[in-house]
């Protein structure tokens, strides 16, 4: 098992007293009388709102937090009162999830990611879970969205026991937790100099840690990043690999406020449907493999919708991979707009790996 270590500190930006611990803390009022930034320096952790592992709860990775209300997403100070080590697993994962609490109605077993039990499985609700292996997040809503809830060997009958301060809180997406996470390191100036921000998770907001972005390093895993919070605005996709300037990236200016790991980027399989008309109407196109040219492959220009079944894809809007870049997940798209374009033009398409 690989040992994490984090370091609690009383003031913002890494100031006044601290606490390190490389264990569960169930009441961090013990070491510190209030608790406002934090740094991973290994391993996992979730750290929770209340003491004795309860409230609102945040998963954080190796790197640097100097401000917990803005990681929290919450307004007041001091927002963290108890953190949990999370052991790396190395071997199989496997949950059983039903629709119901105590382990009723429509059930199902997961050994990978699952972006929507509504999509994928028809359930409309997940009450209650079995964990036979691994550590798994629980999601709020579709698409490891919205609050999330750490989950680890053992019986959860119901979740309104598991003080998270939500009277009928419901999951609809799970992850498992895997040490195959990926790193960016974002630089303010050019050639990867001045003020740095190590990431390894998803972050709507990145504005506190640095005001401009002019290069990039991505030691491991896919990203998305955002010209805006939030995950708005244009998007840039990156694989692993060193981009001394914005330009080397197709950046149209220095701004990147938010940044997504993408997940599914790891199989072989890869399935992509288009079509020419909205909600999955008019001529349909399978494809499996890049197309440097929509027009030549498919004699049309424009998307009007599209569902992926397998992996991560990009949109480009000129040929040969060119021009503004679209994110697609596996997901349903009932329109150009919901992957965030103002236009149905795709002039290419590729699919998203590591390698």
């Amino acid at each position: 098992m690989t040992m994490g270590r984090i370091i609690f500190y009383k003031d913002k930006n890494f100031q006044g007293p601290s606490y390190e611990t490389s264990q569960d803390c169930p009441d961090m009022s013990s070491y510190l009388s209030r608790c406002n930034s934090c740094r991973v320096e290994s391993g996992c952790f979730m750290v929770y709102e209340r003491p004795n592992f309860m409230g609102h709860q945040m998963l954080v990775r190796r790197g640097e937090y100097p401000d917990n209300q803005r990681l929290m997403g919450m307004s007041q100070n001091d927002c963290i009162r108890s953190s949990r080590m999370i052991p790396m697993h190395r071997g199989s994962y496997r949950m059983k999830i039903y629709e119901k609490e105590n382990f009723g109605g429509q059930n199902v077993e997961l050994m990978d990611d699952c972006d929507s039990i509504h999509d994928r499985y028809r359930m409309s609700d997940c009450q209650s879970a079995q964990v036979m292996d691994g550590h798994w997040l629980m999601f709020e809503q579709p698409h490891f969205r919205g609050r999330m809830m750490y989950m680890r060997p053992g019986e959860y009958r119901s979740f309104r026991d598991m003080g998270m301060g939500v009277k009928d809180m419901r999951f609809m997406s799970m992850r498992r937790i895997t040490d195959i996470m990926g790193k960016i390191v974002f630089f303010e100036d050019k050639n990867f100099q001045g003020r740095s921000y190590e990431c390894s998770s998803d972050c709507p907001d990145l504005h506190s840690f640095f005001s401009r972005c002019n290069s990039i390093r991505v030691e491991s895993g896919c990203w998305v990043l955002y010209e805006r919070p939030n995950y708005a605005g244009y998007q840039y996709i990156l694989t692993p690999g060193e981009y001394p300037d914005h330009q080397q990236w197709m950046g149209f200016n220095d701004s990147i406020r938010s940044c997504r790991s993408i997940k599914n980027v790891y199989g072989n399989s890869y399935k992509i449907r288009c079509y020419d008309r909205p909600d999955f109407a008019g001529h349909m196109a399978e494809w499996s493999e890049d197309c440097p040219s929509v027009h030549e492959a498919f004699k049309f220009r424009e998307f009007h919708s599209a569902v992926v079944t397998d992996g991560a894809w990009a949109f480009y809007e000129l040929p040969n991979y060119r021009g503004r870049q679209y994110f697609l997940e596996r997901k349903e798209y009932h329109s150009f707009t919901d992957w965030g374009a103002t236009s149905p033009v795709v002039g290419s398409f590729r699919r998203i790996t590591e390698f």
